[in-house]
This record gives C-alpha cells, structure tokens and sequence, in this order.
C-alpha cells in the first residue's frame, strides 16, 4: 500500500512508519492537515489514516478536503471520548475508524480492508473490466486433527452457494476461514467484501450494508451503495454477526430470502445475488432462546457451518504456526519456543501472530529469545522449569563452586542482580556493564518480578 499518515504525535507517527516499512508498504507521514494536503496534490495515495484531534485544521475538516482531492480512503484514528466525531466522520466518506491506542497488526488489516473497498469501488465504474487486486492464495497452517477436519469442509462447503457460519473463539481465524472458502469456490474470481459488525455503530450497520440516498438523514450528501450492492455478483462477508442489531435483522433476512433490498431513504427496490457467509464468537442458539436473534434468521444464516477450535486444542499447530509469522530471516531459540507452546492463549492464534509481532521489534537481532516474549509467557516458562528444578535439588549459592546442579536461569538472574547492585540500582550502567541493551535488561528484570510473583502467589 502507498499509506499517507496524518497525526502529531511523534512517537505514533515513527512507530506506524517502522512497522508498516516492515510489512512491505510505503508511508508518507506528517503532522499537520496542511502538510497532507500539500502531499495529496503531489502524490497519490491509496489509504490516508488522520488522527482527528488534531491542532490547527481538524481531521474532520482534513477528510472532506482531502476527499475533493481524490478517491483516497480514508481511515479515522479517536480517542475513546471522541466516538461520535469517528462516526460523523464515517457518515462524510471515511471507511472507517480505531480508537487509540491500537495494535499496529489491526491498524494495517484495516488499512488493507480499505484498500479492498477502494479497488472494488474502481472497478465498478471502470468502463472496461479491471483485474482486482488480490492476496495472496490463503494456505491454512496446522495439521492437527481439529483442522484437518476444518479444511475438510472448506473444501466440502466452497463449491456451494449456500449460506455459511463459521463459529469460534475470537482470534481463532473466522476470516481466514471466510476468505479460504470464497477462494475455492466459484466465485473466487468476484468481490469478497467485509463487514464487522462490532467495530460499527448501530446506527451505522445498516447504511454500511444497505446504503442510503441522499438526505436520509444528517450527513447524507451524497448517494452511497451499500455493501450487498457493492458485493452483487460476489461474496459478503459478515463477521460477529450476533452483534447485528435485532431492529435490523429483518431486513437482513428479506435480502437472503429473495435478494431484494432498499437503501435508507429510497424506494426502489433493487435485487443482489451475493453469497453470504457470518462468523460469530456468540453461542447464537443461546442468543436465540435469550430473545436477542431472530430464529428465523438463525436457520437461515446455519446452512452450513464451520467450527474453529481454540489455539489450545490445536495439538501440534503451534510450532507451524510459529514458522508461518515469523518472517525471514528470524529463528526463535528453543526456549522461547518451548515457552510458546507451554502457554494456553486466551486469545488464539491473533494473540501469537501479535506475539511474535512484538517480539521482533524488540529483539537485538534477527533470533527470538525468551527475554523477547511478555512477561505472561516468558515468566510462566521460567516458573515451570524452576518448579522442577526445586524438586530435583536443594537452594544454591551463586558462590558455590561446587553446586554442578545450578540452573542456568538461576545464575544469570543472580549475575544480573548483583550487577545491578553494584551500579547502586542505575539500569543504564548495569547494562553496559553486562554487555546487553538497556531494553532487554528491562525485560528481564520484568521476568524476574513476574516470577517471583508466581511464587508468592503459589507459597
């Protein structure tokens, strides 16, 4: 992506640039709305990210001024207190918004669903066909029974047309799941387009997915189609569909009865084909008996269904997984290796793909070691070796020459601490004295407290 950035925090603007040249795009950044004007007269860029609260020109002012100037998307960074000037943003053309602070990770997969939106919309009003452009062939990484079970019925379900929910645990990889279906079937060639109904809000779901005319209501200057639309002919993705408001799901209904729909504000009535596919983390049948989804469109939407198993019950698909993020030419060393496969992730294979995100921004070199890995994971690795250490020999003394059975943990983390007492507590000198960065004697003394922890917490 050619990325233009808009904000006037410093330590954003560098952090955003590292990890998007990391990733492989190009990003202009700068700090005011007048210096992005000047750059979008000069330049063309596919997705711009502003920071609304800016000083001087607002990112409010910026995204109308900047969308006279090109079809540039435009994607909306707010402060958790400023959600409703996010949302008067959406309603002049933005795609959409994060609240800070946000994972680099998240900022780009949006970013990147922008640049989807901005492709299809050129394509629609291209006069001759114009090839999309496309991820690359998606590859679903495990070979743990649980998956191979879930490739199984990718492969079983594509070739159809019909509905499909795809059920699991957030993090878990319900898009991928989404986009690998879309890509073996028929219609691999058509729009895939995306909609996350939890990042929305209510009130803008159903101008998202149906669109809306002009004057519909405050902000609505200009005639917008709707996702179906924009998706007729293709694939519609609708992730963490049980947050769908129950007002709205009616209307969601008709349209996958007979494809028939109305933008907000319009009369006429206009037909789409377009296979659907929703993902959910809610047990919807649950949802169904509590009054808050409709079970007509429970039924409908449950054709046919895919369940992802949690990162835990993956037995093996760790490791792969691991060596599918990391990028080259990084190595992991074998204790941190160990550490992630020991840890039970909450939060799934997003978690680990962040993980390891993390990791190589903070490591000294292209090698991952378990200093590199938060103190949740590194310290729960730590804390079972000791514990079976503890078992299998009596407390040491860092000056008994004679104690073969010392663990190397133990030694480094004595080492370090008397270093660090020696220089009367100054991190800085400590380090250099140890030959280490400053960041990773942080790190490692974060590990040692987060055990230590674990033990009074376990005593």
């Amino acid at each position: 992506m050619n990325l233009l950035l808009v904000d006037d925090d410093a330590v954003f603007r560098d952090a955003f640039v590292r990890w998007m040249h990391f990733k492989g795009h190009h990003v202009t950044a700068v700090s005011s709305g007048a210096e992005a004007i000047s750059q979008c007269e000069k330049h063309d860029f596919d997705i711009a990210v502003f920071d609304l609260n800016m000083p001087g020109m607002s990112g409010l002012e910026l995204l109308q001024r900047v969308r006279s100037l090109s079809t540039i998307e435009v994607v909306i960074l707010t402060g958790q207190g400023t959600i409703e000037s996010a949302v008067s943003a959406m309603k002049l053309g933005a795609f959409g918004y994060l609240t800070k602070p946000c994972a680099m990770g998240d900022l780009e997969e949006r970013c990147l669903a922008a640049l989807e939106h901005r492709q299809l919309q050129l394509d629609r009003k291209a006069p001759k066909p114009v090839p999309l452009r496309r991820r690359p062939a998606l590859t679903m990484i495990g070979n743990s029974p649980s998956m191979r079970e879930v490739v199984r019925l990718i492969h079983r379900i594509a070739p159809t047309d019909k509905p499909v929910l795809i059920q699991g645990a957030s993090g878990t990889g319900k898009e991928v799941v989404a986009r690998a279906v879309q890509q073996n079937s028929d219609l691999s060639d058509q729009p895939f387009v995306t909609i996350n109904c939890a990042a929305l809000p209510d009130l803008l779901v159903e101008s998202e997915l149906f669109g809306h005319q002009k004057g519909a209501f405050t902000g609505a200057t200009t005639d917008k189609p709707g996702l179906f639309e924009i998706a007729d002919g293709g694939t519609l993705f609708i992730d963490e569909i049980g947050e769908l408001p129950l007002a709205l799901q009616p209307k969601l209904l008709r349209v996958l009865e007979d494809g028939s729909m109305r933008r907000i504000g319009g009369h006429q009535e206009r037909i789409v084909r377009v296979r659907i596919i929703v993902a959910t983390n809610r047990d919807l049948a649950a949802e169904v008996q509590a009054g808050n989804f409709r079970e007509d469109l429970y039924y409908r939407i449950n054709v046919l269904s895919i369940h992802l198993p949690p990162l835990c019950q993956r037995t093996g698909d760790i490791d792969r997984l691991v060596d599918h993020f990391l990028p080259h030419p990084w190595t992991i060393e074998a204790s941190a290796r160990e550490a992630l496969n020991r840890f039970d992730w909450p939060g799934n294979v997003r978690q680990l793909s962040n993980v390891l995100q993390r990791a190589t921004v903070l490591a000294d070199a292209n090698m991952i070691t378990l200093d590199d890995l938060p103190a949740e994971i590194a310290g729960r690795a730590s804390a079972v070796r000791s514990e079976v250490h503890e078992t299998a020999r009596p407390r040491f003394n860092i000056n008994d020459q004679d104690n073969e059975s010392i663990a190397l943990d133990d030694i480094s983390k004595a080492h370090v601490l008397d270093v660090l007492a020696k220089e009367n507590g100054n991190k800085a000198s400590a380090a250099r004295k140890l030959g280490i960065h400053r960041r990773k004697l942080y790190r490692l003394l974060e590990r040692y407290q987060s055990n230590d922890n674990s033990a009074q917490m376990t005593s």
